[in-house]
């Protein structure tokens, strides 16, 4: 139902990434899809919520994610949320035991963080909007906030699109390339005339490299190629289906 990555082992920490399996969902949504925000049965997706909760020994009101709006937006939380908190953001942050952070993906990047010896995690999702306008350096930043090190942060990527699943056409190129000339090395040609094959990994990895972390890992694992493991958003779009599920990566201090 999880997987996990060997940086993020860390004592005292508990983590994964989990897969679409595991779940209580069906059809289009077998089986562990989490996305509150999918048209899945409610019930269904508290169901498969809970359970990833119950894997950390945690409660499903202390499983925490957040609405997430392709922002560079962080929050730092330390307990469930509030009825009125405001939960726009894509990425959380906390300092304090037993409250797990996690995000929603179906192909753009999950990073899980951890500095272990300040007792400091986060979870941010990346897709192309986040990544280039600062959600994986304002990550870093709350976590130093905390009395996180940027030398103790292990960040780990999950499964995402892989390049050669994620065509773009020449205004994605056009500004990412007028964004910094070096960002051109993120594209391929396709196989049609001014499109491109984007390699949002790389970028997402290249980002965090550049924050002078303890340890940058990327899983390797594409959404798109992997149907029985995860669901995918462009996948879903090329088979004309109605909607899409979820699946949750998440991080906790035990």
């Amino acid at each position: 139902m999880k997987i996990e990555a060997d940086a993020l082992k860390l004592d005292g920490i508990a983590h994964g990434f989990f897969t679409r399996q595991g779940g209580v969902s069906d059809g289009i949504y077998q089986s562990l899809n989490i996305g509150l925000g999918s048209d899945d049965d409610r019930g269904r997706v508290l169901e498969n919520r809970t359970r990833v909760a119950d894997s950390f020994g945690v409660s499903p009101e202390n499983l925490l994610s957040p609405y997430q709006i392709h922002s560079p937006d962080v929050i730092a939380v330390s307990g469930p949320w509030s009825e009125d908190a405001d939960r726009k953001a894509d990425a959380l942050v906390t300092g304090t035991p037993g409250v797990a952070v996690g995000v929603a993906t179906a192909d753009c990047g999950p990073i899980l963080f951890a500095d272990p010896e300040a007792g400091v995690i986060g979870a941010a999702h990346a897709g192309w909007k986040g990544a280039i306008t600062g959600v994986l350096q304002n990550t870093v930043a709350v976590m130093e906030a905390l009395g996180a090190s940027r030398r103790n942060i292990a960040a780990v990527l999950g499964p995402a699109i892989s390049q050669k699943a994620y065509e773009v056409g020449p205004e994605f190129h056009a500004r990412f390339v007028q964004e910094a000339p070096g960002n051109a090395r993120y594209f391929q040609p396709s196989g049609r005339e001014g499109h491109f094959m984007f390699d949002l990994p790389a970028f997402i990895t290249d980002t965090l490299r550049q924050l002078d972390l303890g340890g940058v890992n990327d899983l390797g694992l594409c959404t798109y190629a992997d149907e029985d493991r995860f669901f995918s958003y462009r996948r879903t779009t090329h088979r004309k289906e109605p909607d899409y599920g979820r699946q949750i990566s998440a991080i906790v201090l035990m």
